[in-house]
């Protein structure tokens, strides 16, 4: 298949996923139940951060977490006490337990009263590569009181991964999408800078395609298939999740 091909079929394939019935069954669902930017970059960050494995569970467990905080997540962040981190103690979902939760909870008011917002963060650490941006992020996330086990829950590209959930959550929160899936609220960050949230649906669907040579899905995996996806479409390359994810999910390509 001709890159041009390819491009004509991708494209395609993205016309028929990224739109509105695409939410039904995908976890960006939670954050849509929002309508404050806050609300919807906290509810965001949290539900991609429990974002593996089943998704039934992943969206079922995001909405408890979301009833833990009251539905207002930003005011939760911001305004919570003692007690009411307690209720949080019983939260699980897989190895993302009750003590984590807390300390994302903790991470989340340091990061909005003291570096303005998770937006203005991720923007201040960006340096035309987000993915030394993220591992950036890590750093500053951790600043509270923490278990070394919690780290484990956000990823780092320069420790060789390739960050998935984190790409999938700035897909999320930067992409300007006109179908109105992704949500594309932080007009600091440039969704040509987004890299393809790697799965082993999106990765393996790249192989078959030629878009991916190497075989691990890991930060170089990644940035070999963010080169590809920049020639089809370099102003908005992370599109194409919607194809490879959906042809792998939906199509079993």
């Amino acid at each position: 298949m001709s890159i041009l091909d390819l491009k004509d079929f991708l494209d395609e394939k993205v016309e028929t996923y990224n739109n509105p019935k695409f939410i039904e069954s995908d976890p960006i669902q939670i954050p849509h139940t929002f309508s404050k930017k806050e609300d919807i970059e906290i509810a965001g960050f949290l539900t991609a951060t429990i974002a593996w494995g089943n998704r039934k569970s992943i969206i079922n467990n995001a909405k408890k977490l979301m009833a833990l905080l009251d539905n207002a997540p930003h005011d939760f962040v911001i305004n919570h006490n003692e007690a009411d981190l307690k209720k949080l103690e019983p939260f699980v979902h897989r190895t993302f337990n009750g003590i984590d939760c807390i300390t994302f909870i903790s991470a989340l008011q340091n990061i909005y009263l003291n570096h303005n917002g998770l937006e203005h963060l991720f923007y201040k650490l960006n340096q035309n590569n987000l993915q030394i941006a993220i591992s950036k992020f890590k750093t500053v996330f951790f600043e509270v009181e923490h278990l070394q086990r919690t780290q484990k829950h956000i990823s780092d590209p320069l420790k060789k991964s390739a960050a998935k959930r984190i790409n999938m959550y700035l897909r999320w929160m930067i992409r300007k999408d006109n179908a109105g899936v992704d949500f594309g609220i932080w007009d600091s960050l440039s969704p040509s800078e987004l890299s393809c949230p790697l799965d082993v649906h999106s990765g393996n669907v790249a192989r078959k395609l030629g878009l991916l040579s190497r075989k691990q899905n890991d930060a170089k995996a990644l940035n070999e298939l963010d080169v590809n996806l920049r020639i089809l479409d370099k102003n908005d390359p992370v599109k194409y999740d919607f194809a490879l994810f959906g042809l792998g999910v939906f199509e079993k390509f």
